[in-house]
Parts: structure tokens; sequence; C-alpha cells
């Protein structure tokens, strides 16, 4: 963890392994399917993040086979003792307040917009609707596929849309603003 007792993202890949197969023993490749469905979904796709091995839990001993042997027989893995009490510490951390440093580069692209000339601008302005359009569809994507998760789930997730439909609303008036079009007369 880091020093104020927050997750690093590897530990974020843990604590989502971990939770999925809490809920019950699942494949090998369901499990790593699940974990890499569920981060690029919030997160985009991100090596840091999805470089973690499943292999690794069971190497040290936080999951283990009930059926197979590992990732080369698809083995159903079930959480052991000691991968529960890994998953309360890590569910019981601390939260780091907006710590993503896309939301810093998108702070600093707003504050500084204005030095650009209008057509860079413009070109900012659509890259900054693209980026929420895209977030927008990752949390919709997880939304549809959280139909089987608890109501707490679905339920901050639908509020996390809620939030990205405003952002792009805001983005999209934002960006017409950036580029006008000509008078027709």
């Amino acid at each position: 963890m880091f020093a104020d007792n927050t997750l690093t993202p590897r530990e974020a890949v843990r604590l989502c392994a971990l939770g999925t197969i809490a809920r019950g023993p699942r494949r090998y490749s369901d499990l790593a399917a699940s974990v890499r469905h569920f981060i690029t979904r919030l997160t985009g796709p991100s090596l840091d993040l999805l470089g973690s091995s499943m292999e690794l839990l069971r190497y040290e001993g936080l999951m283990e086979p009930v059926d197979g042997e590992g990732m080369e027989d698809d083995a159903l893995l079930a959480i052991t003792e000691g991968g529960k009490a890994e998953f309360i510490r890590l569910m019981t951390a601390n939260l780091r307040a907006s710590s993503d440093l896309s939301r810093l580069i998108t702070a600093l692209k707003f504050r500084f917009l204005d030095l650009l000339p209008m057509d860079q601008r413009a070109m900012q302005a659509d890259l900054l609707l693209e980026t929420a359009e895209t977030e927008l569809a990752r949390l919709l994507d997880l939304l549809a596929a959280s139909r089987e998760e608890g109501v707490t789930m679905r339920d901050w997730l639908a509020h996390e849309v809620s939030i990205a439909e405003s952002r792009l609303a805001w983005l999209e008036d934002f960006s017409l603003r950036q580029n006008p079009q000509p008078n027709k007369t």
C-alpha cells in the first residue's frame, strides 16, 4: 500500500480478483476475463493494472484450485482463508480523493485552453468530448454486465452514469462554443 494506507493499482486488481472469487468459485479463464472486463470498463485499457496474474494469487496461497491445476487446464478456483483475510485488508483500505492523473491533465487542458489558437482549442474540445463519450460507453457497458452484482454496485454505477451523462452534456455545449459555425444568411 501507499504510505497513506491507500491501494496501489496492483492491489486494486487483487481486490477485484479476490472479491470476485469470494462470491463463489470461478474458472481461471472466467475470473481473468471478469477482472479484465471490470477494470477496463472503469479505467480503460491499462498494462499497469492488468499486468498482475491470477497465477500469482494462487502461488501466494490466496486462492486454490478445487478442480484442476491452474491456468493450463482452466481450473476451478476458490478463495482461501488467507485470501479472505487479504480481501478484508484491501477492502478496508483508505481512499484517495481524485488521485487520477487524467483528471489532472484534463484540468490543465481547461486551465490553459485559452492560450491555444482557435482551431486547436476546437480540436481539444472535441478530444475532451470524445473522451467523455468513451467513458460513458464503458460505464453503460459495465452497468449492462452487472445484472448479477449486488444492488449497491448497480446503484453506484447508475449514479456514475448520471454524472458521466451530465459531464457529456456540458462538454457538448462547451465544444459547440469552441467550434463556432459561420452564420448562414
